[in-house]
């Protein structure tokens, strides 16, 4: 769906939980598909409002349910919606404003990936708070190549929106303390 009728708008979960290791955060890796540009990333679930998505936070619950089988509306406790991030649509190149939402998940580990996921997991938080694990990719564009900083956690890169999204939760760690 358009803002104003020119800006598609999407929203992600950024979700959340607790373990032995401390604080985890939840990954899809996008199914590979010849001709999408973000094929094989690592995100946070979301995607594209829907005319049925009363907001854009119901955009994010709903799509983490068809991504992930995650249920947010039951075992996700909203934090807070963190800053927009203005990117371009995969589909057309046009401008794209994307809502990331803060979940504290308390639901299990079952999982029921859909078409356009082809993995996803749970990393540390302190696995980003390490400046060894900070990388570099290059990214090329017919032509044209750039340097482009990522993490690698084992065969999975983390770069693009959802690192500039990553580093904006990281430099407000407090979201995570005394949460639920």
């Amino acid at each position: 769906m358009q803002l104003g009728g020119w800006i598609d708008q999407a929203a992600v979960a950024v979700l959340y939980r607790y373990r032995e290791q401390g604080c985890e955060l939840f990954f899809i890796q996008r199914a590979k598909k010849p001709g999408d540009p973000w094929s094989g990333d690592m995100a946070f679930p979301g995607g594209r409002k829907q005319i049925e998505d009363a907001t854009l936070q119901d955009t994010a619950i709903r799509e983490t349910w068809e991504e992930t089988g995650l249920d947010l509306f039951h075992h996700g406790r909203l934090q807070q919606k963190l800053p927009h991030q203005l990117t371009r649509s995969h589909r057309s190149g046009a401008p794209m404003l994307v809502t990331p939402y803060l979940f504290h998940w308390l639901g299990g580990d079952d999982l029921n990936l859909n078409h356009e996921c082809d993995d996803a997991l749970w990393i540390p938080l302190a696995f980003f708070n390490t400046a060894a694990e900070r990388s570099s990719l290059t990214w090329k564009q017919g032509h044209f190549s750039l340097q482009l900083p990522c993490y690698r956690f084992g065969d999975k890169t983390v770069w693009g929106l959802t690192l500039r999204m990553l580093d904006r939760i990281r430099q407000q760690e407090a979201l995570f303390r005394g949460s639920d």
